[in-house]
This record gives structure tokens, sequence and C-alpha cells, in this order.
């Protein structure tokens, strides 16, 4: 059953199976370990009191959701069948196979699974944490700000609009033009829109990073007017003086920083693995978890494995890549329990439904190397041209597949591909 666990100070308790993090990726794998195996001792370590459906923070910020059906009480979601510390990890001694928690209590384990997240880095951006929920600055990244961008966006009339793209990795690239492209809809369809200058400003080089979905995006880039700055990052905000600064690189290698003002300004933080994470052992160069691509292992560590958004792994960090790696992990790391040789694969599937107008998605599903890999039906996911299907499965059915079915344990159209006998 659920319990707020505590362990006395000088006992160590230990657990068969410790996940860190109880977000989508922690619960799922969870969840996928114990339909498996019933008789296996697992717990969680998680300090939130509210789980977030994340993907839903876009619709509330196209008035499309309401913000209450995003959120519900961590007691509600988490498994009956984990033990719960309600603690916040400071290390992990993956050397002695034990993980630090905030109280300077310690647990062990035999097999851990790290999926905490990510940080959003507000303080990467000069000004941007202070200014955000007043003088138009909003963000749909920050846990309760979509209402505020959903105000903004209908009282906004005439003006300029900023939205921004930090540079890679971020959960859901496409989450920032997604909130562009629902505001410009809306926008267009009261009648404001030519009254408006919407600027879209990308710390990257392209406008999306797999390159078949781009002309539907581009005709929707055109059909609003938008004014499109490649590798500009915002990089300080004024929120009093409705001004954001931006970096600018030429080709050269050459920079320089030029203010804009604003009426409304949707900035996106950059982001970053946890402290824990990025300055141990466990992490690349790049600060996220050291993982194998296919079998989700740890590559210095055979007793770790990882999944979610924390990952080192070249795929797009999305609810969809967790719903294909949660049975891989929990596959592999029973196979490892038992000295068995890893079967199951993750070959990089990611799916990013962008909402490109109040009724219609670009459902972008694809793995490692913007490989394509569709998994629904035509009629739903017509290749990647924009369709009302695909926004009937985002707006009606994922969030009741979220909170009914990943997270429970149910692995529809995620089964793992087999790795070959040679690997």
């Amino acid at each position: 059953m659920i319990s707020n666990t505590t362990t006395p100070r000088g006992e160590l308790k230990t657990h068969t199976v410790l996940i860190v993090g109880g977000g989508a990726a922690g619960i799922s794998v969870a969840a996928s370990i114990h339909k498996r195996d019933r008789n296996l001792d697992i717990a969680i370590i998680e300090p939130a009191t509210r789980h977030h459906y994340q993907p839903g923070w876009t619709m509330v910020g196209g008035g499309v959701f309401r913000p209450e059906v995003t959120s519900k009480a961590m007691s509600e979601v988490m498994p009956s069948f984990v033990s719960w510390y309600q603690k916040g990890v400071t290390a992990v001694n993956q050397d002695i196979h034990q993980v630090e928690l905030d109280d300077g209590s310690s647990i062990g384990y035999e097999a851990l699974v790290l999926a905490p997240g990510l940080e959003l880095n507000w303080g990467g951006i000069e000004g941007l944490e202070t200014a955000l929920g007043s003088n138009g600055v909003t963000s749909n990244y920050r846990e309760g700000m979509a209402s505020y961008t959903w105000d903004m966006v209908q009282n906004l009339k005439r003006g300029r609009a900023l939205f921004t793209q930090p540079p890679m990795p971020i959960k859901c690239a496409g989450a920032p033009q997604k909130a562009m492209y629902l505001s410009s809809d809306y926008w267009l369809r009261h009648g404001v829109l030519n009254d408006l200058d919407v600027q879209f400003h990308n710390a990257g080089a392209v406008l999306f990073g797999v390159p078949d979905y781009v002309p539907a995006l581009e005709a929707y880039i055109e059909k609003y007017g938008i004014d499109v700055n490649f590798q500009s990052t915002l990089v300080a905000v004024n929120g009093p003086a409705r001004t954001a600064v931006f970096r600018s690189n030429d080709g050269d290698g050459n920079s320089q920083e030029r203010e804009v003002e604003f009426d409304m300004l949707h900035a996106v933080p950059p982001q970053r693995a946890p402290r824990f994470i990025r300055e141990s052992a466990l992490a690349n160069e790049g600060g996220w978890l050291d993982l194998e691509d296919d079998t989700l292992r740890h590559k210095t560590y055979p007793d770790i494995f990882g999944l979610g958004d924390v990952s080192g792994t070249g795929n797009a960090k999305t609810a969809a890549a967790v719903r294909k790696q949660a049975p891989v992990v929990a596959e592999n790391l029973i196979a490892s329990l038992r000295n068995q040789p890893l079967r199951a694969a993750y070959l990089g599937y990611g799916s990013c439904p962008l909402t490109v107008e109040n009724g219609k998605i670009v459902l972008a599903e694809f793995g490692y190397g913007g490989v394509l890999q569709p998994s629904f039906p035509r009629w739903i996911n017509d290749g990647t041209k924009a369709t009302r299907a695909a926004w009937w499965l985002k707006a009606k059915q994922l969030p009741a597949l979220y909170w009914h079915g990943m997270l429970k344990g149910h692995e529809w159209l995620a089964s793992p591909a087999v790795r070959s006998p040679k690997d």
C-alpha cells in the first residue's frame, strides 16, 4: 500500500527496485515492472504533492482545457503497490547502491531507475522569473501560468507578440510553436491578427528538427504572417519596460544583442538535468543521464536504468517517448535482476502533436535520426499533414489514456522492439 515512508536514522532501508521520480516516467515504469512481476519490492522517491499532465498546459494556454483537468493529487496516482518516499534526492551513491535523500537519510537498492525529469532553468534568462505573470510576460512551461497566457491572448488586440524557443534539448520541442499557432489562430478568427506583429525567436537554425514536417509548419507560418528569427536566443527580460533582449548569431560565429519591445512575451527557459545527475559520474558530456540508446541501461553502471526527460539519448523529450520507454526499461530491468540477456530495445520513438490551429494538428511521430515512426492509422495521422482526427486524439483521447492507461501499465501501441542476439 502507499506509504509516506520514513526511515529511522542509522537504519538503511533497501528495496529491490528503487525509482527516482513520480512523474509520467517514474509511475509508468513502476506500473510496467509490476505488471511483469507482481512480487518485486518497488519504491518511488517523489517529493511533490501534485502530479501534472503537462501536455495539457499548451491546451490551457489556448483556451481548450480547463487548468484543473491537468492536475491530480500525487496520492491519487501513486501506485498502491509501491512504497512512497515523499522526499527529494540530493545524491546517487552508485558505488554502494544507495540514494541519498534531502533529510540526510539513504535508501539502498538492487536496481535503480532514474526518472527525475529535467530542471527548468528560469535563472538562465536574466529577469525572466521575476517578470512572469505580469506586464504580458508568460510561459506555458510554468505551473499555473498557462491561464495567464490565455488571458493575454484574449485581451491583446494590437501590438507585438513574441514567442521564444531556447537551445535544445528541451521537453516537448514543439510546445513553443504550439503556443504561437494557437494564439495566432485565435487572433485570426477574431479579426485582430492584421494589427499584431507576431515574431518567433528560435535559438536553433531550423523550424523543426525533422524535415518531413517543416513544409506543413511553414504553411501556417505564412498563413499567420509570423516573422521567424533563427539563431535568436532570449537572454534578458525587463517586464515593466516590456522589452526583451535577444542574442543573434551569424554563420561566422559572430554575435550581437538587440532589444525588442513587446506587448506579450511567451518565453521558454533553457533546460537541464537535475544537479544530482548533471554534476555526477552518471552524466554524459552534456550533463544528461548517460544511457545506452536501445536498452536504456546506464553505460557504466549495469544496475541503473533511466527514462524520461533526464535521459541523454537522442530522442524527443515527450510523454509519448515515455510510453515507449517504460516497457523497455521494465523488461530489461527484470532480465538484469535474473541475470538474463537484455532483449528489449527502444528505437527513439517520440511524438509531438503540433497544434497548428484550434481543430487541427500535425502529429509528428519519429525516432532516432528523425526516422518517421507512424503508429496510428492513416485517418488519424495522415503523414505530415494537419488533420482534425489528430486534434480529436490530442484533445479528447490522450488525457484519459494518460491518467487511466499509461500510468496504470496499459501499454497500448508500446510493445518493445527486440534486440538482435548479437547486440
